[in-house]
Order: structure tokens, then sequence, then C-alpha cells
């Protein structure tokens, strides 16, 4: 039988946060094809640092939803995140993803249902990171 080894970050994968403001560290940006093989997803692994409004930690650690991602056919969905990490965005530009890794940004992560459970979303909502007390 297989031998697993189960993380903290493992177990906070599955903590369902109050819907609010949250400073995110990002940990990485990947690149795979898409499952259709007709474009390209850019999935983004972050951890939740505090909420970004009260400061309250409660929610510290607890990874970000594995559904944030951005698509190659959909790119604009990346505005906002690019801007809230002080990007100016003009047309034509190109972008390295991966600068965003160890970087801080606001997200709004809400809840939603995914095949009957409740789950953390990420629906693109991002503010540069504001003075919060801690």
């Amino acid at each position: 039988m297989p031998i697993i080894e189960i993380s903290e970050r493992d177990i906070l994968r599955s903590t369902i946060v109050i819907p609010s403001w949250y400073r995110v560290r990002i940990e990485s940006v990947g690149q795979k094809p898409a499952a259709n093989g007709l474009s390209t997803n850019y999935p983004i692994e972050g951890t939740i640092l505090y909420d970004a409004d009260s400061g309250d930690k409660k929610f510290t650690g607890v990874p970000t939803p594995s559904s944030w991602q951005f698509n190659s056919i959909a790119i604009g969905m990346s505005v906002g995140f690019l801007r809230a990490l002080g990007v100016e965005i003009v047309p034509g530009m190109k972008v390295e993803l991966k600068n965003a890794e160890g970087k801080e940004i606001d997200v709004f992560i809400e809840n939603d249902l995914y095949e009957g459970r409740q789950v953390n979303k990420i629906n693109h909502k991002y503010r540069v990171p504001q003075a919060t007390q801690v």
C-alpha cells in the first residue's frame, strides 16, 4: 500500500474562510496546458497571511483555492491582479507572471459550492495592499 504524508498545509487546505479581503503571499505561478489542449492555464498558489481589513490572523497559513488561475484565452482576467502588484498595464505589453512569486497582494476570497460542497473561491477581485493594523 502507498504511504502518504499529510502536511499542516494539506490539513489547512480544507479550511473554509469567512468571505473577506485577505493579504496573500504568492508562492508560485505555474504554466500547464488546459484540459482541452486549446489554451494554457497559469495556476497560482498562495498563502493567506491575515485579513487585510481587520488584521485578524484566524486564517493565517490557509492556502488559496486550488482553482485560482488565469487562462490564455481570457488573459484579461489577470489585469486587476497585475495592477494590484503595481504593474502599469498598456496594450501589447508582455508580462512575466513568475515575477509575482514572493509578492503580497490583497485578494477577495469568497465561498462557493462545488459538487455540493462548500469551497473557497477567488473570483478575480484584487487590490493594492493597504496598511493594516496587525
